[in-house]
This record gives C-alpha cells, sequence and structure tokens, in this order.
C-alpha cells in the first residue's frame, strides 16, 4: 500500500526572503547567502569557503584554527555579499553554527554572528550543523525522504527522518570516518591540500592494488573505526612495507606493501561497512533512496559502492559534489531560513556554541 505524502507545514513566503549563514566548527570558513521565493524556488546567491590548510603530517589545533577564522571572517564575509550582490542590512535573518564542533572556531564564528544581529538589528538563529548538511542536499539532489549516511571528520551517522525528527539509525562508537582518514594520512605522510581524505582517495584509485587484512567491525547498526586505525598504523611497521612504493608503479612484487595499497584497503573496508549499516536501515524504513552527506561524501569510490547497493534493491543513490559537501556557509543558512519561515528565532543569551549537539536533539518544525 502507497504511503500518504505528508503536506508541508511552510508556507510560501509574501516576498524573497534572504538568511546569512556562517559556519566554522572545524578547518573550514564559510559563509553563504540564500533566498527563498515566494514560488517555492531557492536561489544560492553566494557560497564563500576559506579552509585552514596545515603542513603535511600535522592536524589542525582548536586555538590556531579559531585564530583563522578570526584573520579570515571579514575578507569570507565582503566577498560573499559581494557576490550575491547584497548588502548585511539587506538579509532577513543571520543564522550561525550552534554545534557540534570544535569550541574555540564555533565561538569565533558566533561572536561575529552576533555582532552582526545587533549593528544591522536582524534575528539570529542557531542553526546543527548536521541539519544543514542534510537540508542543503536535500534542496540540491532534491531527494523526497532518503536515508540519510552522515559522513565526515566528527560525525559518523544513519539518519532517517520521522515525526520532525532525524533519527539516528547507527553511528560509530568512537571515531568518525573522517577522522579516521585523516589520521591515516598523516600517518603515511599525505599532504592537507586540498584535504587528506580526497589524497587517499587519489592514491587509492590510481595506485593501489592489494587488499590486506582488517578487522571488520560492524556491531549491530554501529560501527567502530579505532581499531581499524591501529590495525592500518601497525602495516606501516611490517617489515614488507615500502613508503616510497608509490612512486614506483611498475612494481609487481606480491610481499610488498606499498601505501597506495594501505589506502584502498582503508577505504575498501570502512566504507563496505558503512553501506552495510545503511542498507539496514533502508531495509527498516522500506526507503529506496540514500542521500550521502558530509566531507567524506565527496569520495567517489563510496558513492559507487553505495550505487551498487542501491540499485540491487532497485533504488538510488544522492549526492552533492564538493561545493555542498565540504563543510560551507549555505548549508547552515538554508537550515536557518528554514528554522525562520517557522517563527524560530534565538534569543540573544542563548546564542551560545555547543561541542555535542545532536541531530536528534532538533525538532525540524519545517517537515510534516
Amino acid at each position: 500500500m502507497p504511503r500518504r505524502r505528508l503536506v508541508s507545514p511552510l508556507t510560501p513566503p509574501p516576498k524573497p526572503i534572504l538568511a546569512l549563514g556562517l559556519e566554522g566548527s572545524a578547518n573550514k570558513l564559510g559563509i553563504g547567502i540564500i533566498e527563498h521565493t515566494p514560488n517555492g524556488e531557492t536561489i544560492i546567491r553566494s557560497n564563500v569557503r576559506h579552509t585552514y590548510i596545515t603542513p603535511p603530517g600535522e592536524g589542525f589545533l582548536p586555538r590556531d584554527t579559531a585564530q583563522h577564522h578570526r584573520d579570515w571572517i571579514m575578507k569570507v564575509l565582503k566577498d560573499a555579499c559581494k557576490v550575491a550582490g547584497v548588502g548585511v542590512g539587506d538579509v532577513d535573518c543571520i543564522c550561525y553554527t550552534k554545534g557540534p564542533g570544535m569550541g574555540a572556531p564555533l565561538q569565533s564564528v558566533a561572536l561575529v554572528a552576533r555582532t552582526l544581529s545587533l549593528l544591522y538589528n536582524k534575528p539570529i538563529i542557531g542553526v546543527n550543523h548536521c541539519v544543514g548538511h542534510i537540508e542543503i542536499a536535500r534542496v540540491i539532489t532534491h531527494a523526497h525522504n532518503p536515508v540519510v549516511l552522515y559522513v565526515s571528520g566528527g560525525n559518523t551517522q544513519v539518519i532517517a527522518y520521522s515525526k520532525q525528527c532525524y533519527r539516528i539509525f547507527g553511528e560509530t562508537l568512537d571515531i568518525a570516518v573522517g577522522n579516521c582518514l585523516d589520521r591515516f594520512a598523516r600517518v603515511v605522510g599525505l599532504p592537507n591540500d586540498p584535504s587528506p581524505g580526497y589524497n587517499i582517495e587519489q592514491l587509492a584509485k590510481k595506485k593501489g592494488r592489494k587488499l590486506v587484512s582488517l578487522p571488520y567491525a560492524t556491531k549491530g547498526m554501529d560501527v567502530s573505526l579505532a581499531g581499524i586505525l591501529s590495525s592500518i598504523e601497525g602495516y606501516t611497521l611490517d617489515k614488507r612495507f615500502r613508503p616510497d612504493l608509490e612512486l614506483d608503479s611498475s612494481t609487481t612484487e606480491e610481499d610488498i606493501i606499498s601505501p597506495a595499497d594501505l589506502c584502498f584497503s582503508l577505504q575498501e573496508t570502512v566504507f563496505a561497512m558503512l553501506v552495510e549499516i545503511t542498507e539496514r536501515a533502508m531495509a527498516h524504513v522500506r526507503s529506496k533512496e540514500v542521500l550521502i552527506v558530509g566531507g567524506v561524501g565527496c569520495n567517489e569510490r563510496l558513492q559507487e559502492m553505495m550505487g551498487v547497493m542501491a540499485q540491487e534493491r532497485g533504488g538510488k543513490v544522492f549526492a552533492t559534489d564538493e561545493r555542498y559537501c565540504i563543510d560551507n556557509g549555505i548549508m547552515i543558512a538554508q537550515a536557518g531560513i528554514l528554522a525562520y519561515r517557522m517563527g524560530q528565532e534565538t534569543k540573544l543569551e542563548d546564542t551560545t556554541c555547543t561541542q555535542r549537539f545532536r541531530t536528534d536533539e532538533v525538532h525540524v518544525t519545517w517537515r510534516a
């Protein structure tokens, strides 16, 4: 029996509405301006981003990342307004990332959002970072009611919507998949530009040939990644490991392990685990759609593996490119403008930040 399509509680705005979104929960500083029109159209007016990139082998510390955001936020704001062709005074609301994320970077951006709200007398809306990823991806891909795989540097969750809540069906029990990839990239000396995960993907795709044995740690609907990271780091101490082998594509020795082989093995193992728990969620909620969001969602191998699974179930995979997968300001603007249209506003004394703000804590009033 087909399911009844529910009517959205959102009503068309009487005039075009503009929202300014500020994102800075990790090493990406993004500001975007979005417009909702009376005819139901969503227009991305600008989406500007600047990334804090550290030297190879190093991660990004909260203090240094916050300093990067303070140094660049005015330029990014001016560029976003210039591209959009509007000023801060022209927007209807200001939206910022309330959490989750790194404390110091979150606070740096929230301070600017509060200042702009007071200077221009605009309402301010605190946005859940995870919900921002979901909402912008829904707009871009036109996915109706998918199971969501949210994979990033700080989060790994399988999510499905029900009764005005994004409910978490499964998640990582320790570290996030993006954090796992980033930390391994540092171990093998891959650069952080443009991102460690991207460089792992390219090395695995071009030169990875051997699949080494790694723990496969699905636990019901959850996954565990810390043990896999420890195991693959152990291979770099194995006598068969050759750290410079990726420079020699003609090598055919079976007893040699290259960094490319380890990148390939890590991706195949971890992504297979993610596909498995996503398929379980699809079966549970009887969904034919999968939406991949978050920075790791850009990975084409993950999209390919998920696509094979979805096709076997008669379903479809939805994903976005790096403009919207990777942390950005427009996703915060989209989630914020939806809340604003439902009459929500964050009181100034409540415009705090939290490093722990779960996806299922948000009341999704704009969906039926």
